[in-house]
């Protein structure tokens, strides 16, 4: 089996699982390095999908015990049943405007500078809602009610734009809706495993004529990285938030944005999607 393939996939894949949860923007990441790897073409992109499973089920496993509560109470218990209920009201946004606008935004917007642009003006944003002051009356996912959660969906649906991130949107958005700084990273977790469910179900089918055998070993490797790394990720931002905010991850936004469009400006990296 070739090897760089291999070494791709797990570039790939840690790229993925290090940038899927933090407010950094994971498709931004995966279109640079893909267009620096050359792996930026319908398998390339594909691939980048059935990765994200990997992140997925890192997630689901550090909130195996919470989600097997869910599950266990959905029959009698009415607070599992408003937690259910809030996840799909989040989720509908997001679904219903990637299915209308999804192609269009691909055309358009999945290219290297306009993700640089994007990572740029996240990063203005969450400098912005850090200097706000944080009135808290949300302070555990248990606690959101269905208003809450359509506001967080329509937060989430700004991650159509590649670059702008799908976790930071729904966080910065709970921050401004008054969650707290855990119970907005929480809810932006739970609501990634539908998500990113859905949205690798329907690619895997809809590119199902790209899908081959000789693939696995690649996929493979990409989605162990992406667990491996995801795993790591979830739990030091869980610890982090405790005692930071957002500041340094905004800084970061627009530190690599500017290097992306200065690179390109200059002729210094062939971002041949540019």
């Amino acid at each position: 089996m070739d090897l760089i393939p291999l070494i791709h996939a797990l570039v790939l894949g840690i790229v993925e699982g290090l940038t899927e949860f933090l407010p950094v923007s994971s498709t931004g990441h995966l279109i640079l390095a893909g267009d620096l790897l050359h792996f930026n073409d319908e398998k390339g992109k594909l691939f980048e999908i059935v990765i994200q499973s990997g992140a997925i089920l890192a997630l689901c496993w550090e909130y195996r015990a919470k989600i097997a509560a869910v599950l266990a109470g959905l029959p009698h218990d009415r607070q599992a049943q408003r937690f259910t209920l809030n996840l799909f009201i989040a989720f509908l946004p997001l679904a219903i405007l990637g299915l209308l606008f999804k192609k269009a935004i691909e055309a358009h917007l999945f290219k290297p500078v306009p993700v640089a642009l994007a990572f740029i003006v996240g990063g203005f944003f969450i400098l912005w809602a850090e200097k706000r002051k944080h009135r808290i009356r949300v302070d555990s996912v248990d606690e959101l009610d269905v208003i809450d959660a359509f506001k967080l969906g329509l937060a989430q649906a700004f991650a159509l734009i590649p670059g702008t991130s799908r976790s930071g949107a729904t966080i910065i958005g709970g921050l401004l809706f008054g969650l707290s700084r855990r119970a907005a990273t929480e809810f932006s977790f739970f609501l990634a495993i539908p998500t990113l469910l859905a949205a690798t179900a329907y690619l895997l089918y809809k590119e199902r004529a790209l899908l081959s055998v000789d693939d696995l070993g690649m996929w493979a490797v990409g989605f162990v990285a992406a667990f491996v790394s995801a795993f790591i990720c979830v739990r030091w931002l869980l610890r982090y938030i405790s005692s930071h905010d957002f500041t340094v991850f905004a800084w970061y936004r627009i530190a690599f944005g500017l290097v992306v469009l200065a690179t390109a400006h200059y002729g210094w990296v062939d971002w041949s999607n540019a």
